[in-house]
């Protein structure tokens, strides 16, 4: 039997994407380009074990907005805000399975933008997007940054988290979504890598002192 997509080559494995048998070729070109591959595919998952986080030179240092410093203290400093924020990611794309890595880093880039415009001229800009689905993404993220201000004046009596600190969290979050993507049109790489994070959460926002398994890109 011939391969279900390119109808040539001999079929070899099956694909659950097409709900068919297709070559070898077929599942390396098309995995993540043309099929919508689901994460608990065995030859997608083999790919990524093969894939190496991708390099700035690969991203590109305006992608990344390495205008913006983030020293390493910050990471750990803001470590509850940094889980909160990824583990909202991870809830809207459990409950939307046709968010893909691209609509997260979209999101992220747009809030980073918006961010970096009002600390540094204290003017409130939104960048839309066209896309529902990244709108609801970054509401979600926007909702987010609003409880970690709660919690904290809940705790501490006031918020300590400033725009500029609001702005380094999500630039984080969007560099490590560019690094674990593999730049595929459906990649859900980064996703995936959230998922890993979270697999049993049910707050969205980390107690203090709380570890984490994000490693810095």
């Amino acid at each position: 039997m011939t391969c279900e997509i390119c109808h040539t080559r001999k079929e070899k494995r099956f694909c659950p994407a097409v709900h068919g048998r297709i070559c070898p070729t077929c599942c390396g070109t098309e995995r993540e380009v043309s099929l919508d591959c689901p994460s608990d595919c065995p030859y997608l998952q083999q790919a990524r074990r093969n894939e190496k986080l991708r390099s700035v030179e690969m991203v590109g240092p305006e992608a990344l907005m390495t205008e913006v410093d983030i020293p390493e203290p910050f990471v750990y400093e803001r470590e509850p805000l940094i889980l909160g924020l990824s583990y909202a990611i991870a809830q809207a794309a459990h409950a939307d399975r046709s968010l893909q890595d691209r609509d997260a880093i979209a999101a992220l880039t747009a809030m980073a933008r918006s961010l970096q415009t009002l600390v540094g001229s204290g003017l409130v800009y939104e960048e839309r997007s066209a896309s529902l689905t990244q709108q609801g993404l970054v509401e979600r993220l926007r909702k987010t940054l609003a409880e970690y201000r709660e919690v904290e004046a809940k705790n501490l009596g006031y918020s300590s988290l400033h725009d500029s600190d609001a702005l380094k969290a999500v630039v984080f979050l969007m560099r490590l979504g560019l690094m674990h993507s593999n730049g595929r049109p459906k990649s859900r790489a980064f996703l995936d890598f959230l998922f890993r994070q979270f697999p049993e959460r049910k707050s969205a926002i980390a107690s203090p002192g709380e570890a984490s398994q994000i490693v810095m890109p």
